[in-house]
């Protein structure tokens, strides 16, 4: 007998997963087509060596410390001095000498609304460096920002604007060049077509990860995060085995690309999963928001794997679907699907993983290794996790939460051990009875993210604005030390800010110099590095965008100033500080204020004169530290 009713649901189960992957594909084609009109091919030249084969050290997208790569860098043979090309009519829309960042930049807007950025330059032009020399003297500052009124310093294609460098956060002599729409976003140079840089190589996979995205969720059975290397074979890539996946799981990615010709790795940024019915994700980075960068902390794991799934708290616009959530796959027990995950970089040179994966129900008995001696403790987001050896008194755990006690069992287990899970977005546990220990949870606060907020304690305050969090904090403090050699421990290096939160710091007792003494971030190899703060009676407040180890340190030394060359046509010092870092310098010659540039990196300065005139007459240069240490040298022209 035919069951209609089930034919009936199955045709209309059908029809929504039909729309589902229509509606997807439609927002993937518009998306591509609306950004296709802004890409004019053909209208930039290449700003170095145009028509001439060229290599990229980096590109666009590529995964660095704490942000995306927003440009190409242009090898230029390890060498200063490349002639740098304005890529098409224009003006100079912004230019900055700096000893950071992006070192000597300019910024040239153009007739179609784009403005193209060139970084780390050793040098501008004659006309542009006269007009700096001119602005930062009338300024009297070593630094300093100009955004010329527009026309005000016109430019033609072809022209030479600068000569390359490695001045700024270089790690080497090239050139950082960017493409950016009218609204200061930046594009993949690389989609306007630039002939000068071959490539036919497709990315390479290294590693796919599984991870769970919930308390129900497991992977192989357990709740793990599990990398695994693709194998190639027969000209392409799959996974050496089928992963079981209970509940939503989402896939992460590291992996890279070469360009012909050139060894260095570098990036892409463009992802797509499907199964036997279609496209399920596609992540397409195109444009990057300099108001979103650090975003990409969230975006990534360490700053290594890609996350192929949405997450609440991004604030990224990639994804072509705003499905809260794209990307968590699921299947229903013993069911068996496998995933095409595509990798393809700006010239469409694509490379397929196959990902076997397999539903399975949850499981209790679940063959977890060796049992810690005593508990585990470790959070997975808002997950915490406990693993505790077998104890005769029993298995079943107690968390406590306020005033409630809640009795669970383990998640799974084996033998040797058991796995309690927690959803701590039900509450923060003081602490938790295991049967053979009781462990102390360590959790602080709940703070979420978007929103400002205020948590105090008997010694530590901490203040956070609506951007100072990439997402919901568990917050976990712990101070240790001596009252003469205090610490502050404030969740974990891996843990990431957006923006700066302002910590005040009570450490009663301390006795140090408090006009010497700042507060330093503590590296696991003892490193420390300059952080700074303002004493408020027994306090000190101070602003970071780091998690870590605080300390406090003391810095009395100077800042130690050699001169190289000292002469009536300029002068030349070296200036080290090993402690907090220079913060600060000024030259006068005969009383009168000299500019002097800055090269952290050689740890030099030397002198720019505004005229020919030689220069004559008492000398003197005073170099600051962070810590407001400051050297004097004098001397007589």
């Amino acid at each position: 007998m035919i069951d209609w009713k089930d034919l009936l649901e199955r045709k209309n189960c059908l029809i929504l997963k039909l729309n589902k992957y229509l509606i997807l594909l439609l927002l993937v084609v518009q998306s591509l087509s609306g950004f296709s009109q802004e890409i004019d091919k053909g209208y930039f030249i290449s700003p170095i060596k145009p028509g001439v084969r060229n290599y990229l050290a980096g590109n666009f997208a590529e995964l660095r410390p704490n942000h995306f790569h927003t440009g190409l860098d242009f090898k230029t043979g390890g060498q200063e001095g490349e002639p740098i090309l304005a890529a098409a009519d224009g003006w100079v829309h912004r230019i900055k000498v700096s000893s950071f960042g992006y070192g000597n930049v300019i910024y040239l807007k153009h007739p179609n609304g784009k403005i193209t950025l060139y970084g780390h330059l050793r040098n501008f032009n004659k006309e542009l460096s006269d007009y700096m020399r001119q602005k930062m003297y009338e300024a009297q500052v070593n630094e300093l920002e100009v955004y010329p009124e527009p026309g005000e310093l016109p430019v033609k294609k072809g022209e030479r604007i600068a000569d390359s460098g490695n001045t700024g956060g270089s790690g080497g002599p090239h050139l950082h060049f960017e493409i950016r729409d009218s609204l200061d976003r930046a594009m993949d140079p690389l989609l306007f077509g630039f002939p000068e840089i071959e490539d036919n190589t497709p990315p390479t996979p290294q590693k796919i990860a599984i991870v769970p995205l919930n308390v129900d969720s497991r992977v192989n059975g357990k709740f793990q995060r599990i990398e695994v290397t693709p194998v190639y074979s027969g000209g392409s890539y799959s996974l050496p085995s089928t992963v079981k996946i209970t509940g939503k799981v989402g896939l992460e990615i590291q992996s890279y690309d070469r360009l012909d010709g050139a060894s260095n790795r570098n990036g892409f940024a463009n992802f797509d999963i499907s199964d036997e019915s279609g496209l399920v994700y596609s992540l397409v980075v195109d444009k990057v928001d300099f108001n979103y960068t650090r975003q990409f902390l969230l975006h990534t794991h360490q700053n290594k794997f890609t996350k192929l799934y949405k997450q609440d708290e991004l604030k990224f616009d990639f994804f072509s679907s705003k499905d809260p959530e794209t990307g968590h796959l699921e299947l229903e027990p013993g069911s068996k699907k496998t995933y095409q995950l595509a990798l393809t970089d700006a010239y469409g040179n694509t490379r397929k993983i196959s990902i076997p994966l397999q539903g399975q129900d949850l499981e209790h008995n679940v063959n977890d290794g060796s049992a810690p001696s005593r508990a585990v403790v470790s959070y997975i987001g808002n997950i915490l996790k406990v693993k505790a050896p077998i104890s005769p008194n029993g298995g079943l755990a107690k968390f406590y939460v306020g005033a409630h006690i809640f009795e669970m069992l383990p998640a799974y287990q084996d033998s040797q051990s058991r796995t309690y899970l927690w959803d701590m977005n039900f509450g923060i546990p003081e602490e938790i009875d295991v049967c053979s220990e009781v462990v102390i949870v360590g959790i602080n606060a709940k703070i979420q993210a978007d929103s400002e907020q205020l948590f105090a304690d008997k010694n530590v305050k901490i203040r956070f604005t609506e951007r100072t969090l990439l997402d919901d904090l568990f917050l976990r403090i712990n101070q240790t030390g001596s009252p003469s050699s205090p610490k502050l421990e404030i969740n974990e290096p891996s843990d990431y800010l957006w923006s700066d939160m302002e910590v005040t710091w009570n450490v009663p007792g301390y006795t140090g110099d408090k006009e010497r003494v700042h507060v330093y971030l503590q590296s696991s190899n003892g490193k420390k590095s300059f952080v700074g703060g303002v004493w408020e009676g027994q306090s000190i407040r101070f602003k970071t965008r780091n998690f870590g180890t605080f300390v406090l340190a003391t810095d009395e030394e100077k800042p130690t100033i050699t001169p190289v060359r000292v002469n009536s046509s300029g002068l030349r010092f070296t200036i080290r500080d090993n402690n907090s870092g220079i913060d600060s310098f000024e030259a006068h010659v005969n009383g009168e204020w000299l500019l002097m540039r800055y090269e952290y990196k050689q740890a030099v300065i030397w002198s720019e004169k505004l005229t020919n005139e030689a220069l004559k007459g008492p000398v003197i240069l005073k170099v600051k530290d962070q810590a407001g240490n400051v050297s004097e040298w004098k001397g007589t022209l």
